[in-house]
């Protein structure tokens, strides 16, 4: 392999180096995601005005969007062609990186934190655009539904800060669950190794106990944060029928961006557990 996608010996093992090692790559895959996410942002807007246009007897608005359809399809193929070559190289960089710096660990140990450092590119290979998306998505939506009254707007960003305010109180208990998830994980091959049932039974019990903790923990957050975005959601129809002097079209791109602002306000504390989940993982795979 090249050393140009070797880490050097005194690189620290985390998102950062593989920013910093891959940025060209990463460049390039970043720039075709947010032209891919540009691209679905203008969706519902060109619905509701084709919307408009065929009730009227007009075809600029479905031409529109039937390029636009055109456009989106090649890019997103494009983007997934390169990723697959870009980030597959980074997980082979890095576990080569691994097993250099930790040949003499137990196997256990070394086999459960090479997997947890492949969640590493995984979060740039898969979370990142998404988040990218997420958070192009929810700018759209508030400017767009800004253009149509301010009080779909507010409502929307507003619900926005609720959201990133409830996950952060639950950050710390996060990282905590995790962690303890993760020492688990270090244990199985040694456990598997035994070949005495018991031993092996009692592993995983071990490992479904902090699953369930960590998922408990998820689903009273995202039920938090659901209750506050169908809020939002139920307000903004609301307001949009009844408030607002609208057409078809109009009710229906106002109702969709609150809907893809949902959408996409969900991948945010998502995110931020990813990220959580990353920091517990890096600080575990860049110790002896």
């Amino acid at each position: 392999m090249s050393g140009m996608t070797d880490f050097a010996p005194e690189d620290r093992l985390s998102l950062g180096s593989l920013l910093r090692r891959f940025r060209y790559r990463i460049g390039v895959t970043w720039f075709l995601t947010l032209c891919e996410t540009g691209l679905y942002a203008l969706i519902p807007l060109l619905i509701g005005y084709s919307i408009d246009d065929l009730l009227n007897g007009r075809w600029a608005g479905f031409q529109a969007l039937l390029i636009l359809f055109a456009v989106l399809l090649a890019v997103s193929i494009g983007r997934r062609v390169y990723d697959t070559r870009a980030y597959g190289t980074m997980r082979v960089a890095l576990g080569r990186a691994q097993f250099q710096r930790r040949a003499e660990a137990p196997i256990s140990v070394a086999n459960a934190r090479v997997l947890m450092g492949r969640e590493l590119v995984d979060f740039l290979e898969q979370q990142t655009p998404e988040a990218m998306s997420a958070f192009v998505q929810v700018i759209a939506s508030v400017v767009i539904l800004l253009t149509f009254n301010h009080m779909l707007a507010l409502s929307a960003g507003g619900s926005a800060i609720a959201i990133v305010a409830i996950f952060g109180m639950a950050t710390r208990a996060f990282f905590r669950r995790n962690a303890a998830l993760n020492a688990q994980t270090e244990h199985q091959i040694n456990a598997l190794e035994t070949r005495n049932l018991k031993k092996v039974s009692l592993h995983f019990l071990k490992l479904r106990k902090q699953e369930v903790r960590l998922s408990d923990l998820e689903s009273f957050v995202y039920g938090i944060i659901f209750l506050v975005l169908l809020s939002m959601l139920s307000f903004n129809l609301w307001f949009a029928a009844t408030q607002l002097d609208a057409s078809a079209g109009d009710i229906f791109a106002i109702v969709t961006y609150s809907f893809t602002f949902v959408e996409s306000s969900v991948a945010l504390p998502m995110l931020m557990q990813s990220l959580t989940r990353l920091t517990e993982i890096t600080n575990r795979i860049n110790s002896a």
